[in-house]
């Protein structure tokens, strides 16, 4: 009789450990925004990484909730003394995803990887003939221009090799937009003659699987069960998408989702006493900015942009937007948690300065102008509507009369890329914990292919020394002489530095977070 017991034990211990538990508990993400897609390399807003995260791996990875890598499709790697050459050593035994639209016939290998970060480099690539797309984010590091060769060593091996010392480099294997692709997909598509597919049905090797999506509403995803990391205790990943954040407060209060996107300071308060939601926090590695037009009159001339700067009361607009006074004003394109921050630099505001630079630069009755208002709610910038509406007031006390529009998300960054804005409102999101995360997707000649951005050769000279140079303390003193250019230029009004607040439901166990406030669902799961 005892051993039919002790089994009949096992078999219950089995039903109720966290796989079993899982089981028919799908775990709810309420997010703020749709995604762009589900092409990783053509997006780099934190709501498409967020959700390309989950169904994509690099070959790395950051090790939550530090700035560590930690090896993912790769399992290690080695940097040349010249930080020229970057090998990875690739895991054996990657499965992609099977799905009704393609069933893969091998494993992962190095032919995905060079299909990856071909497509990234070579515009004469066949995929990109097909399918020819804007890689945003490694535009603007401007890999094409960096990266020499990618080296097929062997069938689990790859070889980078750059034009220029780079130390900075390998920590971009693990951001999202370098989630790998499965080249036999790509082949696929290409001979159907559905390349752009790629960007809608997606197949990854990451922990969840895509199933369906309907825009403004709802993205399933399955575990993967073929995962190299493991099959994942949750089995059903749903993101409700909540553009309100009103509506998101109100489904965790009452457990129509589980986690949700970042709070504003104002739904603290509502949540606070709530006995099923515990509230996660991190001082975040972000900033928020207005970003200027340095191609379209009046914004690029820097005593235009000069003035719009100073006349502006940050101290007021703070007190509204952020009445926990757990943000601060950011001076810098970077937070100065950060190596190599430039503590010499300040803010001001002086109306009476801002007129006398606008009658200088020839507008003494000053302008008409648009200021577009972020459409989302960040953490940095809780509500871009109000924000928008208080700068407007002190731009009026110096004659400059701004006229507010907004998008819809996706809109918004389609048109702001197109330069059609005179200011918009946006930000950004580091992880590495190093300045050249903020400085060079951002504020490098590679981000301005149509003049709009930032691009000066000055400013240049110095990120790319600091990029080549391993010697710490050299690299803060070439960075806090590009922040002196950055604040004397003016490409952005910088706003704030924030902490992230991210509500999460008590029986969900395994969740961490990044420091730049990000999501990930591997591993997590409800009790």
């Amino acid at each position: 009789m005892k051993k039919p017991l002790y089994l009949a034990l096992l078999a219950l211990l089995a039903l109720t450990g966290p796989a079993a538990n899982a089981q028919g508990k799908p775990l709810i993400y309420c997010s703020d925004a749709s995604p762009e897609g589900f092409d990783p390399g053509m997006w780099d807003s934190g709501s498409t990484n967020t959700v390309n995260t989950q169904m994509f791996d690099g070959l790395l990875g950051f090790k939550r909730p530090t700035t560590a890598l930690t090896p993912k499709l790769a399992t290690r790697w080695e940097i040349s003394a010249d930080a020229k050459s970057f090998t990875f050593k690739l895991r054996e035994g990657v499965k992609f995803h099977s799905t009704p639209w393609f069933k893969p016939t091998r494993d992962f290998n190095a032919d995905d990887v060079l299909f990856t970060f071909q497509r990234f480099i070579d515009p004469n690539h066949p995929f990109n003939k097909a399918f020819p797309v804007n890689f945003v984010y490694p535009q603007n590091l401007g890999l094409a221009k960096l990266i020499e060769g990618i080296d097929r060593v062997d069938d689990h091996t790859v070889r980078f090799r750059l034009r220029q010392p780079n130390v900075t480099f390998v920590a971009n294997f693990a951001f999202a937009w370098a989630g790998i692709q499965s080249a036999e997909y790509g082949a696929q598509l290409l001979k159907a003659g559905k390349a752009s597919q790629i960007n809608v049905r997606p197949v990854g090797a990451g922990p969840f699987m895509f199933k369906s999506y309907a825009k403004d509403d709802v993205l399933r995803m399955l575990a993967h069960p073929g995962y190299w990391g493991g099959v994942q205790p949750t089995t059903r990943l749903v993101f409700s998408i909540s553009r309100e954040p009103n509506v998101r407060v109100q489904k965790i209060a009452v457990g129509e989702c589980h986690v949700t996107a970042p709070l504003r300071d104002v739904d603290l308060t509502t949540l606070a006493g709530n006995p099923n939601v515990r509230i996660e926090k991190i001082q975040a590695l972000n900033i928020s900015y207005l970003g200027f037009n340095l191609k379209k009159p009046p914004t690029d001339r820097r005593d235009v942009r000069e003035a719009l700067d100073i006349a502006i009361d940050r101290n007021a607009i703070f007190k509204a937007l952020f009445p926990r006074g757990d943000a601060m004003q950011a001076v810098s394109a970077f937070p100065p948690s950060i190596p190599g921050y430039n503590k010499a630099l300040k803010n001001d505001f002086d109306p009476a300065r801002a007129r006398a630079l606008l009658a200088k630069a020839g507008f003494p009755d000053g302008f008409d102008i648009d200021l577009w208002a972020l459409p989302v709610q960040r953490p940095t910038n809780p509500n871009g509507q109000l924000m928008a509406q208080l700068i407007q007031q002190d731009w009026a006390r110096i004659g400059v009369r701004a006229h507010i529009k907004t998008y819809e998300w996706g809109e918004y960054l389609k048109r702001a890329n197109n330069g059609e804005h005179n200011v918009y409102m946006s930000g950004w999101s580091g992880e590495t914990g190093d300045a050249d995360d903020f400085l060079t997707p951002n504020l490098s000649c590679a981000t301005n292919k149509t003049g709009v951005k930032f691009c000066n050769a000055e400013f240049e000279k110095l990120i790319d020394e600091a990029r080549a140079t391993p010697d710490q303390g050299r690299r803060n003193a070439l960075y806090e002489k590009a922040q002196e250019i950055f604040k004397r230029e003016r490409p952005w009004i910088t706003m704030a530095h924030s902490t992230v607040y991210i509500p999460i439901r008590k029986d969900v166990v395994g969740f961490k977070m990044a420091p730049n406030g990000s999501v990930n669902f591997e591993g997590v799961y409800r009790k």
